[in-house]
This record gives structure tokens, sequence and C-alpha cells, in this order.
């Protein structure tokens, strides 16, 4: 059995942020737009409680990836059960990540792992951490993991140098 390239998307829950959360996403990241977004009808008020007209989903790709943001309710909640990670080749592409989704309320957390405004849990991770961490001699990624353990945002000098001694 086949799956069509992107025939999973994640779907994203938000109360009624679905709209401002794609557009925040869509402007972080390269190649990027809402493709598109569908509005609560006045049928199944009694049901969906939503304002006819306000937005039920939001439908959008970051780089070729789609996802899906849709205006549930309050009841869900977003977790770190769930993150989204990022692969970044340079330190700049980990400081730009990292500072545009911890802006305006998002929060660092431990070991490259943040939360954006919205809850969302995102890994800005550097691309080189997979190689380190695999490497045959186990001294290496020891020293690796006790270095990205001590840091918030990771620092891939740090890392490097961790790495190599």
């Amino acid at each position: 059995m086949t799956i069509a390239m992107h025939a999973i998307t994640p779907c994203l829950w938000f109360d009624t942020q679905a709209e401002d959360a794609a557009k925040f996403y869509c402007a972080i990241f390269p190649n990027s737009g809402i493709t598109s977004v569908s509005r609560f009808p006045e049928a199944g008020q009694e049901v969906h409680g939503k304002p006819a007209g306000s937005v039920m989903v939001a439908a959008f790709e970051l780089n070729g990836q789609p996802f899906t943001a849709l205006n549930g309710g309050p009841q869900f909640k977003h977790s770190e059960a769930v993150s989204f990670q990022i692969m970044c080749e340079t330190q700049s592409d980990v400081d730009h990540y990292w500072d545009k989704l911890t802006a305006d309320g998002g929060q660092e957390g431990p070991c490259g792992w943040l939360k954006d405004k919205f809850g969302l849990s995102w890994q800005v991770v550097p691309a080189c951490i997979p190689r380190m961490m695999s490497d045959p001699d186990p001294a290496k990624p020891k020293r690796v993991m006790n270095a990205f353990m001590q840091m918030k945002k990771l620092d891939v000098a740090a890392l490097e140098k961790a790495y190599r001694s």
C-alpha cells in the first residue's frame, strides 16, 4: 500500500486562534502560506457554538508541509506530547526560529524545546546532533548530551566543541 506525498496532515486544535496561528507560522517559515480558510455556517450552532462567519479551519503549508488549524473550542490544549522538530543547518537558523517562535509570549524550554505563544511545542535542533549522537565512540554522544542538557537554545559551536573534546 502506498500513501500519497503529504497524505498525512497534522490538524492543530485551537479555541479561536486558528487563523492567527496560521499567519504567525507562515510568516516564520520559508515557502509558506495559507491555502484556504473556511467559516462556520449558521447551521450547527447548537453543536459548535461558534458565530456564523467566524473562522472554522485555516489550511496552510509550512515549507511545503500541509497543516490544518481548527477552531474547535477551549476543551483541548496543546502539550509536549506532540512537538514539531525544525532541523537547522546553522546557528543563524537556530537563532531565527528560536527567536521568532518564542516571541510575544512564547516560552523557552530545556534542550532546544520551546512553546510558542499559542502553546504549541517545537524542537529547534541543529542538524549535526543526530550525527553526533550516533557516533560509535560512546564518549562523544555522552559529551554532547551533557552539553545540550545544560542549554535552552542550542549552541552549535558549544556542541561541536563538546563532540571534539
